[in-house]
C-alpha cells in the first residue's frame, strides 16, 4: 500500500510517499519540500506546487492521499491561498480516482503520537522511530509534517481504503 501524505501551503508544501507492506515496518519512498516563489503570480504558484505531486500520481500507483484540513488562522489571505492550494490537491486526487482523507493536525498528532497535543518536537521524534527513513541531509518540518500525515492515514486505512 502506497500512501502520499500531504501538508499543504503556498509558500511551503510538505510530500512524503510511504510504502506499508505486510508484517514490514513502514517505509519512506521519497519525502520533499517544494517552495513556489513569493513573487510569481498565484496561478504560477499553484503549477509549481501541483508539478511535482502530478509527478508523483503519475509515476507511482499511490493508494491514497492523506491531506492535512485547514486551520483556521486571523490571516484571512492565507487561509484562503492555502484552501486554494487544497483544492488542487483535491482535484488531482479526484482527477486519477485516489481516495482522499483528511485530518485536523490534532488528530494527526493524535494517531502517531497517541497524544493530539504533542509538539513538534515529539511529533517529529515519532516519525523517525515509526517510518524506515533513508538517510539524507535535513529535512525541512514540512516534510515530517508530511510523512506523519502519511502515517495517520495509513492508521485509518481500514477505514477510508476499500
Amino acid at each position: 500500500m502506497l500512501i502520499l501524505g500531504i501538508d499543504p501551503g503556498y509558500d511551503r508544501l510538505g510530500l512524503a510517499v510511504i510504502q506499508k507492506l505486510p508484517h514490514q515496518k513502514e517505509t519512506l519512498l521519497e519525502s520533499c519540500c517544494i517552495t513556489s516563489a513569493k513573487q510569481d503570480e498565484f496561478s504560477r504558484r499553484l503549477a509549481t506546487l501541483g508539478e511535482p505531486i502530478v509527478s508523483i500520481l503519475n509515476r507511482l500507483p499511490i493508494d491514497g492521499i492523506a491531506i492535512e484540513n485547514l486551520f483556521v488562522t486571523k490571516n484571512q489571505k492565507t487561509a484562503t491561498r492555502v484552501a486554494e492550494v487544497r483544492g488542487m490537491i483535491l482535484y488531482l486526487a479526484g482527477s486519477k480516482k485516489i481516495p482522499v482523507i483528511e485530518f485536523t493536525p490534532p488528530a494527526i498528532k493524535l494517531a502517531v503520537t497517541g497524544f493530539g497535543r504533542a509538539d513538534k518536537k515529539q511529533v517529529t521524534a515519532m516519525a523517525q522511530k515509526l517510518l524506515a527513513i533513508p538517510p539524507e541531509t535535513k529535512r525541512l518540518d514540512d516534510e515530517f509534517d508530511a510523512m506523519v500525515i502519511a502515517l495517520a492515514g495509513l492508521a485509518h486505512a481500514s477505514t477510508w481504503l476499500k
